[in-house]
């Protein structure tokens, strides 16, 4: 592998404000750091690239068409120009993994920004919410372009976003150009200084995001849940795994996501089992992790029925 060539990496559908924005940037003085850049273009919309008023001195422009999104034409064009970075304005319509499956080994992503028109935006997560969870899950920010106070409501727009991620930032770009950034606050919906964190049948998939990005803030902490019992015969005697199937996105996105529990109950549990459980939650390596995660200590479990909406969501 040669040196890392950094890979900016802007999303959207057609009409989003992506063209615009990478017009302006490559007009910024600052971004011309000397580096021989090249913009990939994965699609072409109604405003057009004006290079002669790129700042950016060392740049080459390629169009890519759908066909012609491989890995070995991604690497033809890095040798061909002598590429040091990469900006590439993508396809909406085209899954990212697309992109991920063709990108050079040297290419690293090192930013990713998200761009939706305000006025389209809740139709097309209506109407194709794959492709709206798709553009976000790996945004650094999402800029919402000619947002109006009236119809649209923040808190609308800020709930899709962040029933995705809590990770990116959230920009309302008004009509007149003005920036506004958000603020709305996210506090869980349990309080994680309890003495025992009670964790709601709605709330599953909020706790199991926010333990897997933050596991320290739960180093310690006692919880109580519901979970769906996972049984391996290769594990230790009195190890399962104690989760719920949560859809982050819809039905073609529902994974089974679970922690490691270790008990010393008699019960005679088994996979698909329902137990209510209550446990100290330590951080160690497990194989099943294969790195370092929450291991329960239970020191409560018990059968119990099925929350009434047994798939978990963050809706």
């Amino acid at each position: 592998m040669g040196k890392e060539i950094p890979v900016y990496l802007f999303l959207g559908f057609l009409e989003s404000g992506k063209t615009k924005f990478i017009q302006e940037t490559f007009e910024d003085e600052r971004f011309d750091s000397g580096e021989k850049t090249l913009l990939l273009v994965c699609e072409e919309g109604e405003e057009e690239y004006t290079p002669s008023r790129f700042a950016v001195k060392k740049f080459a422009v390629e169009t890519v068409a759908e066909g012609e999104l491989t890995a070995l034409n991604l690497v033809r064009l890095t040798r061909k120009h002598d590429v040091e970075r990469v900006v590439v304005e993508y396809n909406g319509m085209e899954a990212l993994q697309k992109l991920f499956d063709a990108m050079p080994e040297e290419w690293v992503i090192a930013q990713v920004m998200t761009f939706f028109d305000s006025a389209t935006f809740l139709t097309y997560n209506k109407n194709m919410r794959q492709l709206v969870f798709d553009k976000i899950q790996y945004a650094d920010m999402v800029v919402f372009n000619r947002f109006r106070d009236e119809p649209y409501e923040k808190e609308e727009f800020h709930k899709i976003v962040r029933g995705v991620s809590r990770r990116p930032g959230i920009v309302y770009e008004h009509p007149d150009g003005q920036a506004e950034y958000d603020e709305i606050e996210d506090p869980l919906p349990y309080d994680v200084n309890a003495r025992i964190i009670e964790i709601e049948d709605r709330d599953y998939a909020f706790f199991y995001r926010d333990l897997m990005e933050d596991m320290e803030k739960y180093n310690g902490k006692i919880v109580r849940f519901k979970g769906l019992v996972a049984v391996d015969r290769r594990l230790k005697e009195g190890t399962i795994v104690v989760g719920r199937h949560i859809m982050t996105c819809c039905e073609a996105d529902i994974t089974y996501s679970g922690v490691v529990v270790l008990h010393a109950s008699n019960l005679p549990l088994r996979t698909r089992d329902w137990v209510k459980l209550t446990a100290r939650i330590d951080l160690a390596y497990h194989k099943i992790y294969g790195q370092r995660g929450p291991v329960l200590r239970a020191t409560e479990i018990e059968y119990c029925d099925p929350p009434e909406q047994e798939l978990a969501t963050f809706y």
